[in-house]
């Protein structure tokens, strides 16, 4: 089983400075690349002269994080991709632990590793944390994090388990998986491409996992800040994007309830005085008006299974009976 770790850059020059001697050191048995967004800093001949063995995948624009990798990946041919940001510290026997488990099942279509934050290495990660899961309603969570609140790693999520979604962060998946599906969608750009990719994986019979053993720690916000409205604005429309296209169940009774709840956000925005975010959901929505008929049509082409969720309503559980943890949503849906 070969493996590619494939990092995607853009002008991440000091982040590749940081954290690719981790990914070096502990990455023996892998090729690595970088797949460049066109950067416009000094990325390439920082590699160039200090990494010389590892691969450039050089894209002749920013295509974003789906793009960017679908270009990159038609010219990696290793049995993995292992897609990894460019702000992760890899660990000691991160891959191993990941192979051995693709091992177990060729029914595994990804699998991501616990998640850990840079800043404070006790805590999960916002991004990923122990394995991603979604509501009936498109809302993402994770084991470890739920909306804003994050969990301190007390070995409470340590074992092999099947999710719903694996973090782009650190995204592992077989080669003709990633094929069969064609890959990101695009239209994405960033930003819960990871998501609607692993419910497609999902709904033709794949399952995707979190490996405990395997642990990696991600800075964050390295291309796109949380702060940023532009990040705001993908979040919200994708999650439309990715509700219209894969759920078989009432998915417009279910966009129409989003909304709403969306309509709800902007306002804590607007009385937060952030004005920039306020305006990133309505025109997240504008957006996601304008490619309708697109998301309609992909989702004729695709297929829709029903899926198991969680919870229904995690906005339910986690604001109004203040449950804070995965492991208290479970238990009290059981």
């Amino acid at each position: 089983m070969t493996v590619a770790v494939v990092i995607l850059n853009w002008n991440g020059k000091k982040l590749l400075e940081r954290y690719l001697p981790s990914v070096v050191r502990h990455s023996k048995n892998a090729n690595i690349y970088v797949a460049d967004n066109a950067s416009t800093d000094d990325s390439l001949a920082f590699l160039s002269e200090n990494y010389p063995e590892i691969k450039i995948l050089k894209n002749t624009e920013n295509f974003g994080f789906a793009g960017g990798y679908n270009e990159a990946l038609k010219q990696v041919d290793e049995d993995i991709y292992v897609l990894l940001n460019n702000d992760v510290e890899v660990t000691e026997g991160w891959l191993d632990n990941i192979l051995y488990l693709f091992k177990t099942s060729n029914d595994i279509a990804v699998i991501q590793p616990k998640i850990k934050s840079t800043q404070n290495k006790h805590k999960f990660d916002y991004a990923g944390a122990a394995g991603g899961f979604l509501d009936s309603l498109g809302y993402p969570f994770c084991r470890g994090r739920i909306f804003d609140t994050i969990e301190g790693d007390e070995g409470q999520y340590d074992e092999d388990i099947e999710i719903f979604w694996a973090s782009g962060a650190c995204f592992c998946v077989r080669r003709e998986c990633f094929t069969k599906v064609k890959g990101f969608d695009q239209d994405y750009f960033a930003h819960q491409e990871e998501i609607d990719l692993c419910w497609r994986l999902k709904n033709i019979g794949y399952s995707i996992w979190c490996c405990h053993k395997s642990v990696v720690y991600h800075q964050g916000g390295g291309t796109l800040s949380n702060v940023n409205p532009r990040k705001t604005f993908l979040n919200f429309r994708n999650s439309l994007f990715n509700l219209l296209k894969n759920s078989k169940k009432n998915p417009f009774a279910k966009i129409v309830l989003r909304m709403i709840l969306d309509g709800i956000a902007a306002i804590r925005f607007l009385l937060k005085g952030n004005l920039k975010h306020f305006f990133a959901i309505f025109m997240a929505h504008i957006s996601f008006y304008s490619f309708m008929n697109k998301m309609i049509k992909k989702r004729k082409k695709l297929k829709q299974n029903e899926q198991e969720f969680v919870v229904k309503s995690i906005v339910w559980h986690n604001y109004f009976l203040s449950l804070n943890t995965y492991n208290q949503i479970k238990i009290n849906n059981n």
